[in-house]
């Protein structure tokens, strides 16, 4: 797939995290404290900037009270 598809990927997984996250009523503030990062970072992962490793993608989902397989439809 190339980096054309791993960017894709990553689009899509930020804008499952974005709207998760905006279904919780979380600022990008809160939800940086409760997913132990900062929210400069979780900006980069929800725009697609940035990779995620499984250990984030592991704080992202319990800050939002999901499972990681609910963020990612590749």
């Amino acid at each position: 797939m190339g980096k054309a598809g791993n960017r894709e990927r990553r689009l899509r997984l930020g804008g499952i995290i974005k709207r998760k996250r905006v279904e919780a009523n979380l600022t990008m503030r809160q939800f940086a404290r409760l997913a132990n990062t900062s929210h400069t970072h979780l900006w980069q992962v929800e725009t697609g900037r940035v990779s995620v490793g499984l250990d984030m993608l592991c704080e992202i989902a319990d800050a939002l009270g999901t499972e990681v397989r609910d963020l990612i439809d590749f």
